[in-house]
This record gives structure tokens, C-alpha cells and sequence, in this order.
């Protein structure tokens, strides 16, 4: 095994497991509510000195943007995995293979994507109905944020790896200084040039750009065991293999989540502009809502994957428990507050009454129903620690996907063709999907001792 160096980065395989868990989770979460206003505040200056059908644009474009986001969210999944199983491990040298292997893949896959997404914008749109007064707008909006797409994925990359040594600290600074340099930009762009749409997306890739950067420099320049080093930029095999194995079938759960929420928000579009905008300005907050449990379930995963690392199964199994127990009592706090001032928060992206009607509809119909999804997230994050990553895609693609698109089939045209049954489909995958992934867990991790290498060596 290779000597350990002294690191700045957090060791989750001992001390408390509730202070271990908050000091990594909270500077995860408020990085990315600060990743959260990029696209918030375009939504903001949109919806308020642009016009209806442009807040309608933008929001049209959310789904097509999150299949390739969260293609690149699964691939990170996987490299935060191996990499957080080696530094538990107290294996230095693997710990180094991972980190090239992983942004060189990155590397490669970020142009591939950009290219492709660049060359599918009309036909998606078109596959989603969009209507033909924000069709344009929405075109303009997606080709930009496609073809600055690489400053996102590169920084999210690079922040994972950091997340899965336990750093999650100095990633919340640079989204920070870009979050409000995005909000600058976007109102240079709007309010002195008369940009319009292409204005807050230029203000959002350029931001992105140098948020990745940053984080490139900090991997570049660190002394720590987690150095990125140009010249020894190589891909693994072996190692990609691993990072496959994991962050694959995560990146197919949320690839065709996100596909079939192409097809709700085809659903949507049938209601109008009005509806649209609506639902862009619920799906904004409801953005918001998920970051705690997405941010303890990113907590989750590095947690369990250090400590199977170290053979602690037993201290694995106590961080999730209190890992769920923590994202619901949170989330609930804020889905209370939401709820109660649903109107005024709708009405921050746009002044028009009916599209407030629409938001708080939604908000009030669905939100409360987001604490399934704790438990959905959080144990998901768990097993992934776990190297068991195919599990929760299929759970989730049972519940998100094929459930949710045969309720709106059978709701749309056997019961009511309403906004609020069309987005009540969002709860029932919910909840489905949490009975099903909490006796799976039980029935498969609940009375066994899991193994301490579930991914191969190399």
C-alpha cells in the first residue's frame, strides 16, 4: 500500500458521524443552491424584463438541458466512488490513477457531448411540442448553454473528486464569486445591451467557464494527495472500468428520467404558454427544495464508500440512517415554508397573476410529497457508496419512468386532462419508488455484512 501523505481533505471514517455528515454536507448544499441561481436568476431577469413567452423559453429547455447534466452527474457518481473507496483505503497511488483517469475521460466526453447536443437542439424541441412563440427563444437559449456546456461539466467533475476526499469547502467559495458574477452579467447583458434570452445565457456559460477554472487550478496547483497532473493524463482501463460499473447505471436512471420529463413537459405545453411559465417557476423552487437531500445523499455516498473503504460496515450502515433522518427533517422545514408563501415566491420570476395561479397550484399540489424523495435520494446515494448502483436505476426507472408516463396516459384520457393531475404525476413516482427502494434496501443490505471490495482492483 502506498505511504498516506498528510492531507487538508476529510477523513469520514472516524470521529462523529452526525458532525462528519453536516460539516461535509452543508458547504455541499449552499454550493449548490449557488449553482441553482445560475439558471434561477436567468429565470428571474427572463420572467421579469424580457417577457411571459421568454420565462416560458427558458423553462421549456430545463428538461433537454438535465439529460446531459445528469449524464455527466452519473459519470461523476462513479469517479466519486473510486475515488472516495481509495482514500479510505489509505491508498494514495490508485487515489492518483482515478483522478487522471477521470479527467481525461472528461475531457473527451465534454466535447462529444457538446457536438451531439448542438446537433439534436431543433429535434428535441420539437419532440417536445414547444409552441411555436417560444419555440425561437428557446432555441436561441439552449445552443448557447449547449455550446458553453464543457464549463459546467468540468467543474462538476473536479468538484466531485474534491467532494470524495471530504472537501466540499473551497468548491462553495468559487461558486460563490460565479454565482454573483453570474447575477452581474445577466443583468449587463439584459438591461445595457439588450440581449435578451442570449444574453443571460451568455452571462451563465461565461460564468461557468470560470468556476471551471478555478477548480482545474486548485487540482493543479494543490500539494495534496488529490494533485491533477497534466503530464500524467492518461485513461485506465481498469479504472474507467470501475467508474463505469457505478456511475453507468446512474447516468442511464437520470438520462431517461430526464427523457420522460421531456414527454410531462410535453404534457405541460398542451396548457399554454401561461402554464408553462407556471411550471417553469414551480420546477425552480422545487430545484431549490431538492438540495438538501441531494446534497445529504452526495454525503451519503462518499460516507459509505469511505467506510466500506476502511471496513467499517457497521458505521456505513449508522451514517445512513441518520443520513435519511436528517434530509427529512430538513426538507420539511423548508417545504412548510414554501408552501406558506407560495405566491410571493412564484411571483419573483414573473408578475403575471395567471402564471402565480399555475405556480402556487403546483407547489401547494406536489411539495409536500418531496419527502419520499429523501428517502429515495439519501438511500440511492447509500447504496452507490456501496458499489450497488444497479439497484436504484431500475427502481427508479420502474417508478420515474414507466409508472409516471402510464399515470399520465391513463389520467389524460381516462380521467381529466388538468394541469394539477398532469403534475401530480411527479408524486406518484415518489412514492412509489420510495416503498420499493426502502424494502430492497432492508431485504439486501439490512441483515448481511457487506463486502469491503466491491469493485475490482487494479
Amino acid at each position: 500500500m502506498a505511504a498516506y501523505k498528510k492531507t487538508t481533505a476529510r477523513d469520514m471514517t472516524q470521529g462523529s458521524i452526525v458532525k462528519q455528515l453536516v460539516l461535509f454536507s452543508l458547504p455541499l448544499m449552499l454550493g449548490n443552491v449557488f449553482q441553482m441561481l445560475y439558471n434561477t436568476v436567468d429565470s428571474v431577469v427572463v420572467g421579469n424584463f424580457v417577457g411571459t413567452q421568454a420565462l416560458a423559453a427558458v423553462g421549456s429547455t430545463t428538461m433537454i438541458v438535465n439529460i446531459m447534466v445528469f449524464f455527466f452527474n452519473g459519470f461523476s457518481t462513479g469517479a466519486s466512488v473510486v475515488i472516495a473507496r481509495r482514500f479510505g483505503a489509505r491508498d494514495s497511488q490508485r487515489l492518483h490513477t482515478a483522478i487522471q483517469t477521470t479527467m481525461a475521460a472528461t475531457f473527451i466526453l465534454a466535447v462529444f457531448f457538446t457536438v451531439v447536443g448542438l446537433m439534436t437542439v431543433e429535434p428535441m424541441l420539437r419532440l417536445m411540442a414547444t409552441p411555436e412563440d417560444v419555440f425561437d427563444e428557446a432555441k436561441i437559449y439552449l445552443q448557447i448553454y449547449i455550446g458553453g456546456f464543457s464549463g459546467l461539466v468540468i467543474y462538476n467533475m473536479c468538484s466531485g473528486i474534491l467532494r470524495a476526499v471530504g472537501d466540499t469547502t473551497r468548491p462553495l467559495y468559487f461558486l460563490i464569486l460565479t454565482s454573483v458574477l453570474n447575477i452581474l452579467l445577466d443583468l449587463f447583458f439584459v438591461l445595457k445591451l439588450r440581449a435578451g434570452i442570449a444574453g443571460v445565457a451568455y452571462a451563465t456559460i461565461l460564468s461557468q467557464f470560470v468556476s471551471a477554472g478555478l477548480t482545474l487550478l486548485l487540482l493543479t496547483r494543490t500539494r495534496d494527495i488529490y494533485r491533477l497532473s497534466w503530464k500524467g493524463m492518461s485513461i485506465n482501463s481498469q479504472v474507467l472500468g470501475e467508474i463505469v460499473a457505478v456511475g453507468l447505471p446512474a447516468a442511464i436512471q437520470s438520462v431517461i428520467t430526464s427523457f420522460s420529463n421531456v414527454f410531462v413537459q410535453s404534457y405541460i405545453n398542451a396548457f399554454g404558454s401561461q402554464c408553462m411559465a407556471g411550471w417553469s417557476a414551480y420546477n425552480k423552487l422545487d430545484q431549490f427544495v431538492l438540495l438538501p437531500m441531494q446534497s445529504l445523499a452526495m454525503a451519503a455516498t462518499t460516507f459509505v464508500s469511505q467506510n466500506i473503504g476502511a471496513d467499517q460496515p457497521k458505521r456505513a450502515n449508522k451514517g445512513t440512517v441518520i443520513t435519511v433522518s436528517l434530509s427529512v427533517g430538513v426538507t420539511a422545514v423548508i417545504v412548510l415554508l414554501v408552501c406558506i408563501f407560495a405566491a410571493p415566491a412564484i411571483s419573483l420570476f414573473t408578475p403575471d397573476e395567471a402564471v402565480i395561479e399555475f405556480g402556487v397550484l403546483f407547489v401547494r399540489a406536489n411539495f409536500v410529497f418531496l419527502l419520499f424523495n429523501c428517502v429515495n435520494h439519501v438511500l440511492a446515494g447509500a447504496l452507490r457508496g456501496r458499489g450497488d448502483s444497479t439497484a436504484p436505476m431500475a427502481i427508479m426507472l420502474l417508478t420515474f419512468v414507466a409508472l409516471r408516463q402510464i399515470y399520465l396516459f391513463v389520467v389524460t384520457h381516462y380521467v381529466a386532462n388538468t394541469p394539477w393531475l398532469v403534475g401530480f404525476g411527479y408524486p406518484v413516482g415518489w412514492m412509489a419508488c420510495c416503498v420499493i427502494e426502502v424494502s430492497y434496501y432492508f431485504l439486501k443490505w439490512g441483515r448481511k455484512k457487506p463486502k469491503r471490495q466491491l469493485l475490482p482492483d487494479c
